[in-house]
């Protein structure tokens, strides 16, 4: 079976790395964005399985790229994971009403992430 493909988003190279680390190992492959331009690109060309997004980043915001990607039939049905320091109840109200799947505040726990990850893939 094919590896299933994680679209990885977060301007703090050190915590991407870490977090691309931690998926490989667990047998996914990692495609990685550093800004939300970036990440609507790639999405759009490579239509990863999940996308693993921050909200705070450079070029466009995480609110922004999900909602354009939720919006768009082609890429709607992608799990997204907002992935943010941002915990206050209005950021989680904001990132359902632009269509995450979930939201995993940081600092995160690894094997919370895999979970969501795994339910969201259905596996």
């Amino acid at each position: 079976m094919a590896k299933k493909q994680i679209l990885l988003v977060d301007d703090e190279p050190d915590l991407v790395e870490m977090v691309k680390l931690r998926l490989e190992a667990n047998d996914y492959g990692v495609i990685v964005a550093y800004n939300g331009q970036e990440a609507l690109d790639k999405a759009r060309k490579d239509k990863p399985d999940l996308i693993i997004l921050d909200l705070m980043l450079p070029k466009m915001d995480g609110y922004k790229v999900c909602g354009l990607l939720k919006a768009d039939t082609r890429y709607n049905k992608i799990p997204i994971i907002m992935f943010t320091a941002r915990a206050q109840d209005s950021d989680i109200k904001m990132g359902k009403e632009v269509g995450a799947d979930a939201y995993i505040t940081k600092p995160f726990e690894p094997q919370a992430l895999l979970a969501k990850i795994k339910e969201l893939l259905k596996e």
